[in-house]
């Protein structure tokens, strides 16, 4: 592996996103290392999460 890569975290890390605000856009991510696109909706970024916490079931 080169040395700017890092392992990938197990995938046994609990699907939990959340989202947080940066300046005007909004985000969601995950501890298990996903991360949605910059949204200017709350809403949008909301429905990102749940979309992503959903299929990783």
């Amino acid at each position: 592996m080169p040395e700017n890569e890092s392992p990938r975290q197990a995938s046994t890390a609990p699907h939990t996103p959340t989202v947080t605000e940066h300046g005007s856009f909004t985000h969601a991510h995950c501890p298990c290392g996903w991360r949605g696109p910059a949204r200017r909706s709350r809403d949008r970024a909301r429905t990102d999460a749940t979309e992503h916490a959903s299929a990783a079931r």
